[in-house]
């Protein structure tokens, strides 16, 4: 398979999509290895914060020396062509970004990666699409909800759909979520709280995480 389809697969059939950012290397670190001991074989880590091209950088390192073989690790908050080169050259494994700028999908595409746009209406999804996305990210899903995937999905036939920033860890929100038409859930700040980053709570990660896979395998 090409790079843009592995990640790809590997999101639909994890069915979740970790993403969080710290400034913190060490931390970051940790919070990898930690969704990792919990069965994560694909996550995001987000562009929010001065340090995240060298924390990015530090994680792929580990990668390359051997740890957590087989984990996709994407780059999310790309807004800019410039982003998008910085963290390529860094070896992102995906592109998500919160807008649709056509000229970072014509850059993920020559470089034969997945780019997730983030979209909020149907004319932000048809120029996603017109721009080669191959999922799309449903936000900010908090404030559109499952009814407007629902309500677009036919408009859409066979796009696939994951949304950010609108699901709880509960069977109820993310199986609401899958019923609606989504082929995975993504999980920030719900999953990796500003608590469990700040307090280190890496054994409340653990758990969260090993629950968040156990539910989204009976919602899918």
């Amino acid at each position: 398979m090409s790079k843009k389809e592995v990640a790809l697969t590997a999101i639909i059939e994890q069915g979740t999509l970790p993403l969080f950012f710290y400034k913190d290397p060490e931390v970051s670190l940790q919070i990898t290895r930690t969704l990792y001991r919990a069965g994560i074989r694909v996550f995001e880590y987000t562009n929010r914060g001065a340090a995240a091209l060298e924390n990015f950088k530090i994680l792929k390192k580990a990668l390359a020396d051997g740890e957590m073989p087989g984990l996709e690790l994407g780059i999310g908050t790309i807004k800019s062509v410039e982003e998008a080169e910085a963290f390529i050259d860094a070896g992102a494994d995906f592109i998500v970004s919160p807008i649709v700028n056509p000229a970072v999908g014509k850059l993920a595409a020559e470089k034969g990666l997945l780019w997730i746009p983030g979209c909020m209406t149907p004319t932000e999804i048809y120029t996603a699409q017109q721009n080669g996305a191959a999922l799309i990210k449903i936000f900010p899903a908090n404030i559109l909800g499952p009814e407007f995937v629902s309500s677009i999905r036919d408009l859409f036939a066979g796009q696939l759909f994951i949304p950010t920033g609108g699901v709880d860890l509960s069977s109820e929100s993310i199986s609401t979520w899958f019923k609606a038409g989504v082929c995975a859930v993504g999980m920030g700040s719900k999953l990796i709280s500003k608590s469990v980053l700040e307090n280190q709570q890496y054994d409340q990660l653990y758990a969260d995480t090993v629950k968040l896979l156990e539910i989204v395998k009976t919602s899918k």
